[in-house]
């Protein structure tokens, strides 16, 4: 074979290298500091590539310790979680064998890496592109066991329900009760919000256990914009 044959599937060899050990140093450097722990978890970061959930033009961010913003369809906008607050946020939700899970949101990323945890996952996308993008990484991946379903992001996926663990990933100032309607009587729901007027945005997991709400545990502090459909209804003014 010649080397001008060869050359196409060497540079895609070491292009998948140098992604797996920018994935090696996210997770020495990014999550193992600051702790991120559950060892079947950091597996999944390592073995999970990032970047097929990014458009290829923002492939060289996917191991940023920064939020990555990507352009929905119709113009607007979408921020991915930086890679320690989805790590905080997975790893709060005890994921599980045998449980399943509802996404909302998240571009396809944070459900492949469930996907290796757990038995089922649903995905709630409202946007075309993201959608497209995020089958197109699962299949990628081989995962049978993820479904995405398009529909707007708050209303979840109650036809599928319930679940064990619902992530919303972004931050939501309202609309999260239909969502704890379709958690399992002992399931979690995490999302960033204000737990105080004043305060900042804090990640907090929403515990239920016999079907009735428990409390709540801030896990860290962590901004994000508000994901579509979790606004805050204006004030009325006269």
């Amino acid at each position: 074979m010649s080397e001008a044959a060869v050359a196409p599937a060497r540079r895609e060899t070491d292009q998948a290298a140098a992604m797996a050990e920018l994935r090696r140093t996210m997770v020495d450097r990014q999550l193992r500091p600051f702790d991120v722990t559950d060892a079947p978890l950091l597996d999944q970061f390592l073995a999970t590539p990032r970047e097929l959930f990014l458009p290829e033009h923002q492939a060289d961010l996917a191991y940023s310790d920064l939020a990555v913003t990507l352009r929905t369809s119709a113009g607007g906008k979408r921020s991915l979680l930086p890679p320690l607050v989805l790590a905080r946020m997975l790893q709060g939700a005890a994921p599980r064998p045998g449980q399943k899970a509802l996404v909302i949101g998240g571009a396809g990323y944070s459900a492949a890496l469930l996907a290796g945890l757990l038995d089922e996952v649903i995905v709630v996308e409202s946007d075309a592109d993201l959608a497209r993008r995020a089958v197109a990484g699962f299949c990628a991946l081989g995962l049978a066991n993820v479904k995405v379903e398009g529909g707007p992001l708050a209303k979840g996926a109650p036809h599928h329900a319930p679940f064990d663990v619902i992530l919303v990933e972004g931050a939501a100032d309202a609309g999260l009760e239909p969502l704890f309607d379709q958690l399992k009587p002992d399931g979690r729901l995490l999302a960033i919000i204000t737990p105080e007027t004043g305060a900042g945005r804090q990640l907090v997991r929403f515990e239920r256990q016999d079907g009735k709400a428990t409390g709540d545990l801030p896990l860290l502090s962590a901004g994000a914009p508000v994901l579509e459909g979790f606004e805050k209804a204006p004030a009325f003014a006269f």
